[in-house]
């Protein structure tokens, strides 16, 4: 039993107390936020706020600089989201679920390839091509920019791109020690494809005739 656990939790040995107290709690509150997302419940929003608020210090002493951009950017997207879900499109309704359109597609390759580039740039001004997991990290990067941005919007696509983003991060948070963060995104990945599913029958029942 103890080797199983120095194999997944023997990096924590080294790490200050209180910036694993912090990771448990922006986990916990991550969570929740997809939890709440799954549900389409504005609450997914609050509980984003913390953990990411957690997130972007950890990642800034951890020096993970993909990886905080993507928390920053999920900071101020909760904000731009949090809003849009609260605006009224008419007098009685708030924003709906639908699916993207044409030029929303068109922007999501742009949101992708532009955080592609300018994660890059970020990288090699900080001369951080010291691991292969860099440049996974961009690609990660990248996919989540476009997936909050969807979420924001509530587009059922967003599932898909947290979907293929979570995936990735499994492995790689794992392999860069963060065995707390790893276990994150596996339960992430499956509230996720439940986090589609449930969006996507709700986009079947407002398209039904009144």
């Amino acid at each position: 039993m103890q080797p199983i656990f120095d194999f997944f939790f023997e990096q924590y040995s080294t790490y200050p107390t209180l910036f694993i107290i912090l990771e448990i709690i922006a986990v916990i509150f991550g969570f929740l936020s997809v939890w709440y997302s799954k549900q389409n419940n504005i609450l997914v929003y609050p509980t984003g706020i913390v953990s990411t608020m957690i997130f972007v210090y950890l990642l800034w002493q951890w020096q993970l600089l993909g990886d905080m951009m993507i928390n920053a950017y999920y900071f101020a997207m909760s904000i731009y989201g949090w809003y849009i879900w609260t605006r009224k499109v008419d007098a009685e309704h708030f924003t709906p679920i639908t699916s993207t359109t044409k030029k929303e597609q068109v922007l999501s390759v742009l949101i992708f390839i532009g955080t592609l580039i300018f994660v890059f740039a970020v990288y090699e001004y900080f001369n951080k091509w010291n691991n292969w997991t860099a440049y996974v990290d961009t690609v990660t990067t990248a996919i989540f920019f476009v997936g909050m941005w969807l979420m924001a919007k509530r587009k059922i696509e967003n599932w898909i791109y947290w979907i293929i983003g979570d995936i990735i991060s499994v492995p790689l948070y794992f392999y860069k020690g963060l065995t707390f963060t790893s276990l994150q995104y596996l339960v992430f990945s499956i509230i996720a494809i439940y986090g589609y599913k449930a969006w996507k029958k709700n986009l079947r029942n407002d398209l039904r005739p009144a």
